[in-house]
């Protein structure tokens, strides 16, 4: 996820918010296979803050928050709805993802297909609405 662009280092890391934070935690690291590296608890069975990591890219997500400044400018989706934005996560093993996705209970948006500029991969839903889209295709390979 970085990259070296005129002598300057990049890094992108999407931030996700939940409304159970900590259930989408544990889920993201069975489904996904995503570990933590940081996790700060917050009030009332919150998160704070965490960082999961999945291979060498990152995801920072939180509990909704209204009550901070960053926490007023984000919200959770709302599940069926049209988003602006999605991750999309790079695997070696696209399929067994799928397999742990379809038992998770999440929506598959789009079925596991060959993709015609390489790689395999699908698109879903997971429990809050956020849209994932998982394969083998790396742009930096």
């Amino acid at each position: 996820m970085s990259s070296v662009n005129n002598g300057i280092r990049s890094t992108l890391i999407p931030c996700l918010i939940y409304r159970d934070a900590p259930a989408a935690i544990a889920t993201l690291c069975e489904v996904f296979g995503f570990t933590e590296k940081v996790v700060i608890p917050g009030e009332n069975n919150t998160v704070h803050h965490a960082e999961l990591a999945l291979g060498n890219g990152m995801l920072m997500l939180g509990s909704v928050q209204h009550q901070t400044p960053f926490g007023r400018l984000m919200d959770a989706p709302t599940a069926g709805q049209t988003q602006t934005q999605s991750v999309y996560a790079v695997v070696p093993d696209p399929d067994a993802v799928y397999e742990r996705v379809k038992r998770a209970g999440m929506a598959i948006l789009i079925e596991i297909k060959d993709e015609d500029y390489g790689g395999r991969g699908f698109t879903c839903r997971d429990q809050e609405g956020h849209i994932w889209s998982v394969g083998s295709y790396d742009p930096f390979a």
